[in-house]
């Protein structure tokens, strides 16, 4: 990664550490750092849900390329929930949008294992992931299944189906705590 991409990431770092993360002035700089993110395949995944939230409060700067940009990026990062988190984030209109809703869809083919039809699907809309470094081989990554079968303990039947680990086994819960004291509310 480039020391640009990483001077980015400390300066969008400082920016969602306060109240600063909401701000709608900031989304220009936010955006940019997705597109960064897609060119020089980079992930942060807490910058792209605060892009989203922007857009939930803001409605008038939804930006479909964007919002696209950081629905592939999220996919790139399966089997983690990252996709589903950010595909909740976005309002049901925007969904049935294009690209918006063919992203959706190659997502659904992905997390329910369709990996041929993945492909098939990807290479008939192969302008979607045009600027998005290294999309291809992070998602080849997770349509390797027997790796990840092998690495996390899951288990395959007679008919084929793919049983992973009991989900309430692995949920860590994560406390969010922010402090504000009362000189900087005063």
């Amino acid at each position: 990664m480039s020391s640009s991409f990483e001077q980015m990431r400390t300066n969008v770092g400082e920016l969602l550490r306060g109240i600063d993360r909401y701000n709608p002035e900031n989304l220009s700089t936010l955006e940019r750092y997705v597109e960064t993110q897609a060119r020089e395949n980079a992930y942060d995944l807490e910058a792209n849900l605060a892009v989203l939230k922007l857009y939930q409060f803001n409605p008038a700067y939804f930006q479909t390329t964007v919002t696209s940009q950081i629905l592939l990026k999220a996919l790139t990062n399966l089997p983690h929930t990252d996709f589903t988190l950010c595909k909740c984030m976005i309002d049901q209109t925007h969904q049935e949008e294009r690209p918006i809703r063919q992203i959706l869809y190659l997502g659904n083919l992905l997390e329910t294992c369709h990996f041929q039809s993945f492909w098939t699907s990807l290479e008939e809309n192969k302008e979607l992931i045009d600027g998005i470094a290294g999309f291809q081989d992070s998602v080849r990554k997770y349509t390797q299944v027997k790796v990840w079968m092998n690495k996390y303990g899951w288990t395959e039947n007679e008919e084929g189906q793919i049983f992973i680990s009991n989900q309430e086994e692995s949920v860590k819960p994560k406390n969010i705590v922010e402090k504000i004291d009362f000189e900087s509310e005063s």
